[in-house]
């Protein structure tokens, strides 16, 4: 990766599309680390259960649950840095011989569409937890609190607005040049 150059760190050498902040994809490195994390957790919680239900024909109790719970975690922990190195899925059939100037302006609208589907999505994410909290949903088995992974979701969706800011703007950029 190239050095930060100011505060942008420009990382189209690496597959990404428009450069970002260096802090930007840092911190979307991060939290997809933490994605990362809690699929191998929940990878090996897993093995685990299937191993001990073969072994001792009972698996983890709340098993199901917490690959739920995971797998919403983990999913919202890797939109951010899907965003910013360009790996959401592009369908390029009919601009595939257009302009680099259109194909960019055409990404900055997309990245618009993407960004206010985002913040809806956050603001709804944050009321509905919210609620959650209130209400005190549960999961069924295991009694586990369904609000306790809105704290790393809503930051992960916060990060996703920033995201798609940051690659609008850098579309909206590299279209003028």
């Amino acid at each position: 990766m190239k050095p930060v150059q100011g505060d942008t760190a420009d990382l189209t050498d690496h597959g990404l599309p428009v450069p970002v902040p260096g802090w930007l994809a840092a911190l979307c490195r991060f939290f997809a680390a933490i994605g990362g994390v809690v699929l191998l957790a929940m990878m090996l919680m897993t093995v685990i259960s299937v191993l001990k239900r073969s072994i001792l024909g009972a698996p983890i109790p709340g098993d199901f649950e917490l690959v739920e719970i995971g797998s919403a975690i983990a999913i919202f922990c890797f939109l951010p840095w899907c965003q910013i190195s360009g790996g959401n899925v592009l369908v390029d059939f009919f601009t595939s011989k257009s302009s680099l100037r259109s194909n960019h302006l055409l990404e900055a609208a997309g990245d618009l569409l993407f960004l206010m589907i985002a913040a809806l999505l956050t603001w709804r994410l944050f009321h509905g937890g919210t609620e959650m909290r209130e209400y005190g949903e549960q999961t069924m088995v295991l009694r586990i609190p369904l609000w306790w992974s809105f704290p790393i979701i809503i930051p992960a969706m916060t990060l996703l607005v920033a995201a798609c800011a940051a690659t609008m703007i850098g579309h909206i950029r590299k279209a003028r040049t």
